[in-house]
This record gives structure tokens, C-alpha cells and sequence, in this order.
């Protein structure tokens, strides 16, 4: 028995976790008197739903309710503190909204789990502050300059920002996120620095993030999910390298960092910037059409294109400029791949070797059997299924096999790898030869005395339409660990574009030419796409639907369906093109599509609204 109802504002609108897509809303409960004080906008709430009981956040208190039934009551406060504000809460909604998503499924992201140990002792700063005038006057992209590690010009940004009011940065990963604390405590900042990711135990993340609500003057660092962080007297958010795929949810609704920050500055007014190398190609466009402003440093590197029609893996011309430079200091090799031989080939006929089953044949060491990339066979015996040769070419060479290669071409230096599961920080300032996948370079005191890229044209070559967008950035990343005086020795025709850039440390002409074929070809950004990944069976019914909506100018005229293109024996996908001011009213379709298929007990599509990549 509840009791009698609470005698100020006795309704509450909440947020029901339901689990059922097509429940997806607000619900109006009865607040008993019991649980007044105690009832407020973001607290968690136990709720009677059905014939069960499930969880809820209360996203307002009103006096009475639309509803014409009679209000079940709430069952209990589940925090002892609330867990986001109203302003949290409606970004939410929003991101629900836009990404065609249960908001719940949000709601999850946003905020971590709960740890009722930690509300217990839980003290949070009320001091008060000045007010934070907030006017996003700042919207720009911050291209990092060279010789300068990143994770300082980032600190450097935030304690330049830190006088108008607390500082939320967003990074890509564990890695990215300790460097930045640690610049920011090397300068010596005065404000308390709490971090906001999975590398935490459940209770230190809880406890940082409640620490978001006091009124001191704050700088929080955190992984893509803290981009909700509900921080107190906020005024800059900025994201760290933008064009990172790790800035993309890999879960439903499949949000982007990038997009919720532009949500959140209109709706908060704070200033935002935007940071990396080379900035994405919707930012790009942003910047053509002066919405962003585009922030950099002039400076000259000295770059050298080695072609190569030789199908080794160090062109001759390199080998001097190395040996030079290994007088000096390390010099770093960045590699196109991890492993050893991730593509075996006859070398007679250059047959690509295959499994019985149909994968790829890889070699996983030196002197190790081929075996399959899908099946646990190996071939002790291979031969060549179209000429019977036996002898075996690798044609693309992973870091351990490419070790092998440099470590005999340059003998008597150390060999360092840095990928996979062992990734190194840094490494000593001494003559080595440091080998690194993407991504994975460590950095060292004063810069390397050369950088070596291997292979330039494979980093441009997957299919996908980041791929240009992910050389770009690691090319310029990789050239920016080079030593002032050091050399950037590149295995790439000496026509291509990305050498101008580097040399320039300027990546306007390339960007200003993808925006150029992408307008002719009408592909993101100048449209806006929704991925459907959809069961082969219902897929032409699905496309064909879709297409008889737009003809009955049920969804804006603008839209194109791409497809049904089959991804295997079960799945297949379709893209959705429109007008990016259509954007939202497709997205509303598609979600109230996906409510009667969830009414219908049908499976539910997956759906990704501006996706990184379509593959």
C-alpha cells in the first residue's frame, strides 16, 4: 500500500525502460507522500510496469496528468541523488530522435552504471561560482601542429579555455585520455581533473561522474560517452582527433560524438572545438562554408615520395637516408598491417591461395603452415590450385614479417614493434629501428629522426569511403612524430596529392577535391544516409515499400533507395539517400516503421543513421 499521494506537484513523468521499442515514451506515475522529498528531475525510480517491475528516470514533476487512467504509484527511489539534469535528459531525447532509437537506449549510454556505495558517502562540491555567461561565440576545428605531441596542444586548449567555466574533452581511447591527463597535470593545472571511462572500476567512474554535478570549476576527460556528462557551469567542449571511427557508438542508436557536441552547443550554448591533423570530410565542408572556423599553425616538413616498382618492401633509394638517420636517433617504420603474412599468393602464377571452405590462406609466423582465416585447416603440403606450384609469395607483408625484412637490412639495431595487445607509450631517444601498425606509433623525446611509411598507396586503397579520410589523418599523425630537422621518407608516387599536403602542412587542396567528386557523385555530406540491415528474405519487400512511399509522397521526394544488396545468406542492406534537411522526417518514418514492426512482433531492422562506413 503506497499511502496518500504527495501534496506538491504529485505526478511524475518518467522514462520507463520497457525493453519494448514500440513503448517507447514517457508514462505519468502517482508520487506518494512518502517518496516526495526524495522525487526530482533525473533521479532513478522503481516503477510497476505491466505485471512487472522495472526501472525509470524521472524527467519532471507536474500537477497533474493527461492521462484519463488511474496513475499506478512508484514503487521506490532507486538513487539516492539525481542521476542526470533536465538538460541531459532532453539531449537525450534529442539524440533518440534524430538516430531513430528508443531513448532508453541513450539513456544507457549516457550515464554509467549505478553504485549505491558510492551515493552513500558520496559528497559533492556546492561552493558557489560566478555565473557562466555561455554564448558558443567558438566553433572551430584546432589542426594540431607538428613536432608537438597532441595531448599538450589539447591541454593547452582547455586551460586557455579553463577562465570562462568548466572543460569537457572528448578522446577516442584509453590511451589518448591518460596522455591528456597527464599534459594537463605536467602544466600544472589548478582545477581538478576527473576522468570518465571504461579503464575505471565501476565505482571510480560512478564517483567521477557525480562529481560532474558540483559547482567547482571542472575539467572532465572521457571516452565517447561522456560527450552526455552532465558537467556543472559548463562552457567548452572539445573533441579530440573528430574523424576517429572510435567516435561512433558501435551500439544502437549508433550516435557520433561530432554530431551530439554541434546538438549540445545549440542547446547549451558553449563553445566547441574540434581537433586532429586533418579534419572529416562533413567538418571539411563545414569549414568551406565558414559555419567553422579552421585554425592552424604554419610549418614545413621535409617529406620525401620514394616510388617503387619493385615489389620488395624497402625501395633502394631508402636505404641511405635511413642509415643516415639511425646516426642520429630511431627512426619509425609505420606498417600497414599487424601479423606476418596476411595474403599468400603462388609465386609462379600469383593465384591468391585459398581454403576448401573458401577463406583467404595466411601465414601466422615464420615458417609456420598457410591456414585458413575461416576454418582452423592448415596446409603442410600446399600446392597452387591452378598450376600445382608449391613455392609461396607473401603479398602482404604484416609488422612481425616486415620486422624480419628491416631488422636484416639494418642489422645491429634494436627492433621495436608497437601493435595489437602491445602497444607502447614511448620509447628511448637512441638509435632503434621502431616498427608500428596505424594508430599504434609511441613517441619519443624530441621526435624521430626519420618516418618511414611503407606501402603509402595501400592506406588509400580499401573500398570503403573513410579510406581516404583515415590516410589522410595517419599520414599526417605519423609525419608529426618526425624531430625538427628529421625526414619523412614516404613509399608513394611522388604525384600524389597527400605529398603536397605534407609538405605544406596543408590539406586544403586535397579536402577541397574530395568535396568536389563527392558532390558530383551526391554521397555524404552532401546527403544524409541511413543503413537498414534487413533479413535477405524481406528485402526486396522492404526496398520496394520504401519506394512506393516516396511515390506516395509519404516520405520527402528527395529520398533514394540503394539496394537490397545481399551481405550473406541471411542478411542484406539497403541505403537510404535524402536531402540532409530531409534528414529527420526519413528518420521519423523509418522509426514509425520500426514501431508497427515491433507491434507486429516482427524482428526489428538495424538501422545506422549517418554511419561511419556502409560496409
Amino acid at each position: 500500500m503506497q499511502g496518500a499521494s504527495a501534496d506538491f506537484l504529485p505526478v511524475a513523468s518518467v522514462w520507463v525502460d520497457t525493453g519494448v521499442f514500440h513503448l517507447d515514451q514517457p508514462y505519468d506515475y502517482e508520487i506518494p507522500q512518502r517518496l516526495s522529498n526524495l522525487v526530482a528531475i533525473g533521479v532513478k525510480v522503481a516503477i510497476p510496469f505491466g505485471n512487472r517491475e522495472v526501472e525509470g528516470i524521472v524527467i519532471a514533476r507536474k500537477k497533474n496528468s493527461d492521462s484519463a487512467m488511474k496513475l499506478k504509484a512508484i514503487t521506490k527511489v532507486s538513487s539516492a541523488r539525481p542521476v542526470a539534469t533536465k538538460d541531459s535528459l532532453e539531449l537525450c531525447a534529442k539524440v533518440a530522435e534524430r538516430w531513430g532509437s528508443p531513448t532508453w537506449d541513450v539513456i544507457r549510454s549516457a550515464i554509467p552504471p549505478r553504485v549505491a556505495a558510492v551515493e552513500k558517502d558520496f559528497v559533492i562540491d556546492q561552493n558557489s561560482v560566478q555565473d557562466i555567461k555561455r554564448d558558443g561565440k567558438i566553433f572551430a576545428f584546432h589542426a594540431f601542429a607538428p613536432h608537438v605531441d597532441p595531448a599538450l596542444q589539447i591541454a593547452s586548449l582547455a586551460i586557455g579555455n579553463l577562465s570562462k567555466g568548466s572543460i569537457l574533452i572528448v578522446a577516442p581511447d584509453a590511451r589518448d585520455i591518460t596522455n591528456i591527463i597527464a599534459a594537463l597535470r605536467n602544466l600544472k593545472v589548478k582545477a581538478p581533473i576527473y576522468r570518465l571511462d571504461s579503464v575505471l572500476s565501476r565505482s571510480h567512474r560512478y564517483t567521477n561522474y557525480l562529481h560532474c554535478f558540483g559547482n567547482e570549476i571542472k575539467i572532465v576527460v572521457g571516452s565517447r560517452s561522456a560527450i552526455f556528462a552532465p558537467v556543472k557551469n559548463l562552457s567548452t567542449i572539445i573533441i579530440c582527433a573528430e574523424s576517429s571511427p572510435q567516435h561512433y557508438e558501435i551500439r544502437s542508436p549508433a550516435w557520433n560524438c561530432r554530431d551530439v557536441a554541434m546538438m549540445r552547443r545549440g542547446a547549451e550554448g558553449v563553445d566547441l572545438i574540434l581537433s586532429g591533423y586533418v579534419p572529416s570530410i562533413e567538418v571539411t565542408q563545414l569549414i568551406e562554408t565558414k559555419v567553422i572556423r579552421y585554425c592552424s599553425t604554419s610549418a614545413r616538413i621535409n617529406i620525401k615520395a620514394l616510388d617503387t616498382g619493385e615489389s620488395g618492401l624497402l625501395p633502394s633509394r631508402l636505404f641511405s637516408d635511413v642509415r643516415k638517420a639511425l646516426d642520429v636517433g630511431p627512426v619509425l617504420f609505420i606498417v600497414p598491417t599487424k601479423g606476418y603474412g596476411n595474403a599468400l599468393l603462388c609465386a609462379h602464377c600469383k593465384n591468391t591461395a585459398k581454403c576448401e571452405c573458401g577463406g583467404r590462406l595466411v601465414v601466422s609466423a615464420k615458417g609456420a603452415d598457410p591456414s585458413c582465416v575461416l576454418c582452423p585447416k592448415s596446409y603442410p603440403q600446399w600446392k597452387c590450385a591452378w598450376c600445382a606450384g608449391q613455392k609461396q609469395f607473401l603479398a602482404s607483408r604484416g609488422i612481425d614479417r616486415a620486422s624480419e625484412e628491416i631488422g636484416r637490412a639494418f642489422a645491429n639495431f634494436p627492433v621495436i614493434k608497437s601493435s595489437g595487445e602491445n602497444i607502447l607509450d614511448s620509447v628511448p631517444n637512441r638509435p632503434s629501428l621502431v616498427l608500428a601498425t596505424p594508430g599504434a606509433a609511441p613517441l619519443t623525446v624530441g621526435g624521430y629522426s626519420a618516418v618511414v611509411i611503407l606501402e603509402g598507396l595501400r592506406f588509400f586503397s580499401h573500398s570503403d569511403l573513410r579510406a581516404d579520410e583515415r590516410a589522410r589523418e595517419l599520414f599526417f599523425e605519423s609525419a608529426a612524430l618526425v624531430s625538427q630537422n628529421g625526414d619523412v621518407l614516404i613509399v608513394i608516387d611522388g604525384a600524389h596529392p597527400i605529398i603536397a599536403a605534407l609538405v605544406k602542412w596543408n590539406p586544403a587542396n586535397i579536402l577541397k577535391r574530395e568535396l568536389r567528386s563527392l558532390a558530383e557523385v551526391q554521397l555524404s555530406p552532401f546527403v544524409a544516409s541511413v543503413l537498414l540491415k534487413v533479413n535477405t528474405k524481406e528485402a526486396i519487400l522492404i526496398a520496394n515499400g520504401l519506394r512506393t512511399a516516396t511515390a506516395q509522397g509519404r516520405i520527402p521526394a528527395s529520398i533514394k533507395i540503394l539496394g537490397p544488396t545481399v551481405i550473406d545468406a541471411s542478411d542484406s542492406k539497403i541505403v537510404v539517400n535524402c536531402d540532409p534537411n530531409d534528414c529527420l522526417a526519413t528518420v521519423a518514418f523509418l522509426h514509425e516503421l520500426q514501431r508497427r514492426r515491433s507491434i507486429s512482433k516482427k524482428n526489428l531492422l538495424v538501422m545506422r543513421v549517418a554511419p561511419y562506413s556502409f560496409s
